[in-house]
């Protein structure tokens, strides 16, 4: 057997243990499976079995050369240590030749965030078609919401009450959490399920569905929201998960309330949440800039 073919049938075994014991998202599975065949890439013909912390910490400084960052690594890193533990546990491996390294650092970067008259211009579409009524829809319950992208895809019409003004989300590790509706999501949504069976498939239970009438793609919202982004003048790059980044730093301003934020958006450790703090503040660092006699540069008194 060849050390590809080999490869091969370790990642299909490990894939599946993703997704049925761990009950990892397609998405998330394709995205270990990315970073473990750029292992297959470095490796080459050399075994997995013979690779030893010297060739780990070459194929990262190799790829830290070609210009990946220190998150991407530190990813890649972590897919690749999960995946040695998987094959000490199931195929008597003997060593994990990713312990104990560390990816290079990286700057810390805040997530970009729309200002609140940036994020309703993008959700206040015309609402003109089917497809339009879908993307209003999709945007405004990313932005009341604060959904992932996966989250959103994956929805079906029982998750949603209306009544209660809520929606119920499986998020990362199949975790369910229940997340607040908005008025205005709760009108697009309610408009377009009016007209959601001009698209639809007639046995296709998704809540979104693309133009073929079935479950719509996250590759799909994201080409539709750049392309609303600038249909509606928005000079920001848009995707989702700046919708996500703009519902989360405008609920911390308004209410200044973490524990609830990290609720909504489903994070696991309240460190996550505590970034938006940061935008927070630097929201506020430039209102203080602008307002505060103090902060007003003035020109040197010269004598």
């Amino acid at each position: 057997m060849t050390a590809a073919t080999s490869n091969q049938n370790y990642l299909n075994g490990y894939l599946a243990w993703l997704r049925n014991e761990k009950r990892y998202s397609e998405l998330t599975a394709e995205n270990y499976a990315r970073d473990l065949r750029r292992l297959f890439e470095l490796a080459a013909d050399t075994p997995l079995s013979n690779l030893k912390i010297h060739h780990i910490r070459r194929y990262i400084a190799q790829l830290h050369g070609k210009g990946l960052g220190g998150r991407s690594l530190a990813r890649m890193l972590s897919a690749w240590r999960g995946f040695y533990t998987y094959l000490m546990r199931d195929h008597s491996y003997t060593d994990n030749p990713c312990v104990g390294l560390r990816a290079p650092k990286s700057p810390k970067t805040l997530p970009q965030a729309l200002s609140p008259d940036e994020a309703v211009r993008l959700v206040d579409i015309p609402a003109d078609t089917p497809e339009a009524i879908r993307d209003k829809a999709m945007f405004e319950l990313f932005y009341s919401s604060g959904l992932r992208l996966a989250e959103l895809v994956n929805l079906d019409p029982e998750q949603l009450d209306f009544s209660g003004g809520e929606v119920r989300v499986t998020g990362k590790g199949s975790k369910t959490r229940i997340v607040p509706l908005g008025s205005h999501a709760i009108a697009a949504l309610q408009v377009w399920l009016s007209v959601r069976v001009q698209l639809a498939k007639a046995e296709e239970t998704a809540l979104f569905v693309g133009a073929r009438g079935s479950r719509i793609t996250p590759r799909v919202v994201q080409l539709r929201m750049k392309q609303w982004g600038i249909r509606q003048g928005l000079n920001s790059n848009v995707h989702p998960h700046l919708l996500r980044h703009s519902f989360a730093t405008h609920v911390l301003q308004s209410s200044g309330d973490l524990r609830a934020v990290q609720e909504m958006l489903g994070h696991a450790s309240i460190s996550t949440t505590q970034v938006y703090t940061h935008l927070d503040f630097q929201y506020l660092s430039k209102i203080y800039d602008a307002a505060h006699p103090r902060a007003k540069k003035k020109s040197p008194v010269k004598i």
